[in-house]
């Protein structure tokens, strides 16, 4: 049996007629950029979100970006994010001009050590970035805490988390503004590339559109040097299609997550730490689990026909981007954990058939080394 890692083939396929009853009044319209689909969506993520404003962009890496530049932070200012997170978030801090300060993971949740990012504070620290990593909400408490005694800016990284629940409160209002992904892959995908930043702060948004449209809210008056980051008419028209089915869509990535971690029983894998009760803390956007053989048990799930991928096997400060050469310099006391060398993610998707997981979990518990 052979088990792709996510069938976005099939996960898509679902919506045919709506997709193309979306595309073909897009093309009736005639208006194809900052049309009426981006605003339906941005009112309906924003409701979602349990937030009042979204500001659909051009993808995620903007979102954050666009964030991080409308707060106008001092040159030099340092943002905390965690060590263990895809590159866009740290790309973002450094294309808004600040410096990424990279800080300890917390090894049973992968997401941001609070203990650690506090050592780290210093009189340039402005924000700090929880990065929602693999679908999973940091604990926001004890950001929250730390932010209101240090007076930071929280700015969520929600690529990896959409409609993920902390206490109740969704992604995107758990701080003060959150950067969101539709990469198609995502819990909540487009056919093509789109993000969203959504906030309850008005000035942000507006701040944020204004730079997200060449630095401009009057046509052809400018008074920001800003980019062109838009969703656009198709994409937010697809992702309208789809957003009704979210949380349905994020309880069968819950399922088959637990059935993981029920059925799974292998010595020489380690299962994701979680609590079943906090089921709504976490949205499984990937299933990652840590090894120490990750190189023989990837080529045997793979003879198997189980596909993998790992999410991520470079630290951010081994890329070669920031090597000695570079003109962007990461903080100096750099954590890093052997994550990137230990973890693996299984195929997780809402469209996978009860056989295609139990053939996942026979082939792992079967593995010998």
């Amino acid at each position: 049996m052979k088990v792709s890692f996510c069938d976005l083939k099939k996960l898509n396929g679902a919506y045919d007629e709506a997709y193309i009853s979306s595309l073909k009044e897009v093309l009736n319209s005639g208006w194809y950029i900052q049309g009426e689909k981006k605003k339906a969506f941005e009112s309906e993520f924003a409701d979602y979100c349990g937030a009042q404003y979204c500001v659909g962009v051009g993808n995620g890496l903007d979102a954050l970006t666009l964030i991080i530049r409308a707060y106008d932070f001092p040159k030099g200012s340092e943002i905390l994010v965690s060590e263990h997170t895809f590159i866009a978030s740290v790309f973002a801090i450094i294309h808004a001009g600040c410096i990424p300060v990279l800080v300890g993971c917390d090894q049973d949740s992968y997401n941001i050590d609070v203990a650690s990012a506090k050592t780290f504070v210093s009189s340039k620290t402005v924000a700090i970035m929880p990065v929602h990593l693999y679908g999973r909400v940091c604990d926001m408490d004890a950001i929250s805490e730390l932010a209101s005694e240090c007076r930071l800016k929280v700015i969520e990284d929600a690529a990896q988390a959409h409609g993920a629940k902390w206490n109740g409160v969704r992604t995107g209002s758990l701080g003060d503004a959150a950067g969101f992904s539709f990469y198609p892959g995502k819990n909540l995908g487009a056919l093509g590339d789109g993000g969203a930043v959504v906030t309850n702060d008005a000035v942000l948004a507006k701040r944020v559109r204004e730079l997200s449209n060449y630095g401009s809210n009057v046509k052809y008056e400018h008074g920001s040097i800003g980019v062109n980051s838009r969703l656009d008419e198709v994409q937010a028209g697809f992702l309208s299609v789809k957003l009704p089915d979210l949380d349905m869509l994020n309880e069968r990535r819950r399922l088959v997550a637990e059935f993981y971690l029920k059925n799974i029983r292998n010595p020489k894998v380690e299962l994701p730490s979680v609590k079943l009760m906090d089921r709504e803390n976490h949205v499984w956007h990937l299933f990652v689990i840590t090894t120490d053989c990750r190189p023989e048990l990837t080529e045997y799930l793979k003879f198997h026909g189980v596909e993998t991928l790992i999410h991520y096997p470079h630290s951010i400060s081994d890329q070669k981007c920031f090597d000695s050469s570079s003109e962007v310099e990461l903080d100096d006391s750099t954590v890093k954990s052997d994550l990137a060398d230990r973890v693996l993610s299984l195929p997780l998707s809402p469209v996978m058939t009860e056989d295609e997981v139990m053939h996942v979990v026979k082939v792992i518990n079967d593995f010998v080394l």
